[in-house]
């Protein structure tokens, strides 16, 4: 696994562990920087993703649940909804990688990690994201 896939990975293990744990994800990434649990330290993009995410969490969920067509946050299994935040933050405010990479990297997580029907749904979420951001302000 290239190191960009596996600074992802590491951010939708945080973001998901802080749904889960019903904690704020930059509270548990903070915590994490300071007291790692693994040998291995978080990644500059871990924790770009996460901050980002967490910064803008409102206006990503707002933008997911407006292009996702008949299905709300809630319905979304977890793991979808931190692929797709954190795909919606890559693809809307990261210029470092292109739209079409991150769109593709969130799609292969989603398909090691979630249901048959989640790559297929986040490709399609995603590449509409980046679709419609020149539109954004």
């Amino acid at each position: 696994m290239a190191a960009r896939t596996k600074a992802r990975k590491r951010a939708l293990d945080l973001l998901f562990e802080a749904e889960q744990r019903g904690v704020d994800a930059a509270d548990l990434l903070r915590e994490r920087l300071a007291a790692p649990v693994t040998e291995h330290p978080l990644p500059e993009l871990t924790a770009d993703l996460v901050t980002g995410v967490a910064d803008r969490r409102e206006q990503l969920d707002e933008l997911i649940t407006t292009y996702s067509q008949g299905w709300t946050l809630r319905r979304m299994p977890a793991v979808d909804r931190a692929i797709l935040r954190l795909g919606a933050f890559e693809v809307l405010f990261s210029d470092d990688v292109p739209e079409n990479v991150a769109i593709s990297e969130w799609v292969g997580l989603a398909t090691e990690l979630s249901t048959d029907d989640s790559p297929r749904f986040v490709n399609g979420l995603l590449a509409r994201l980046a679709e419609v951001k020149p539109t954004l302000a």
